[in-house]
């Protein structure tokens, strides 16, 4: 979908900022709602709970890797009030559903399969539903409004700050910009983003840290090797699969081994850097 200006309503149910969220785009279909495992008490009041939907429970596995574990309900709260007692994974969960409360079991079971289906594509988050969803029959005319509405429920969940369905390194304009860090063995290419720089998957990665690398960049690239991310092949580490740093530096020091500033290290094909073409 292409990016467009859009307008979106947050409302505070208890006015904290870190308790219930119900976020909605004010000339869209869906709603959402986002709570705290801890707030699990607050949520079940909200009615959007109870409604016909689908579901996100969100966390984290032991390696600090992103975890989802995606569903849907009639009624969402009875489920999840079951996953309550019997997953212990998950620290935040999103409710989404239409304002008005019309969504089949069919329908919702469709929204389930195609959420499914796209996260395991992307694979930002690691799916942790022990099966896959099956696709539901569904009249052609309904699969086109569901799918518009899948659009919509993307948006929700990046506002809601889970960007599940965004797959940071595939092309989202018509200009990518890339960026290059080499040194020793390591040769590495990136793409920047709003988000953040994507390292790109068969990167090399120096093997080795320097003597002054420092806690942090050896912690940080051991997570990377722990979570396989990291493959070390003959005397180089190869990036297993794409993936996003916060910053510069972080990206800089994982290739490199050492501390880095990546704002030098990162340079376009004609050999400027990020501080020049960004910060200057």
């Amino acid at each position: 979908m292409t990016n467009r200006p859009q307008t979106i309503q947050i409302f505070l149910p208890t006015g904290s900022p870190t308790g219930v969220k119900e976020a909605e785009l004010t000339n869209r279909l869906l709603k959402a709602m986002y709570f705290p495992r801890t707030a699990m008490e607050d949520a079940a009041k909200r009615d959007i709970a109870k409604y016909t939907g689908v579901y996100f429970l969100f966390g984290t596995d032991n390696n600090g890797e992103n975890k989802v574990y995606i569903g849907e309900g009639e009624d969402c709260w009875e489920r999840i009030k079951s996953h309550h007692r019997n997953k212990d994974f998950w620290t935040s969960c999103v409710i989404i559903a239409t304002k008005n409360d019309i969504y089949t079991k069919t329908e919702a079971k469709f929204l389930e399969h195609v959420c499914l289906k796209e996260a395991k594509e992307v694979g930002r988050y690691i799916t942790t539903n022990d099966t896959g969803s099956k696709k539901p029959s569904i009249p052609e005319t309904r699969i086109y409004d569901l799918e518009d509405n899948f659009e919509t429920l993307k948006t929700l969940l990046g506002i809601l700050g889970f960007p599940l369905f965004r797959n940071g390194a595939q092309k989202e304009t018509e200009s990518r910009e890339y960026f290059y860090c080499k040194g020793k063995e390591a040769k590495a290419e990136a793409i920047l983003t709003d988000e953040g720089i994507w390292v790109l998957k068969d990167s090399i990665a120096n093997l080795e840290e320097t003597k002054t690398a420092g806690s942090w960049v050896i912690g940080m690239r051991q997570k990377l090797k722990d979570s396989g991310v990291l493959i070390q092949e003959e005397n180089i580490l190869k990036f297993a699969k794409k993936v996003l740093f916060k910053s510069p530096s972080g990206a800089a020091a994982t290739v490199l081994g050492r501390r880095a500033s990546g704002w030098i290290e990162w340079k376009d094909k004609n050999g400027k850097t990020l501080d020049e073409l960004k910060r200057k």
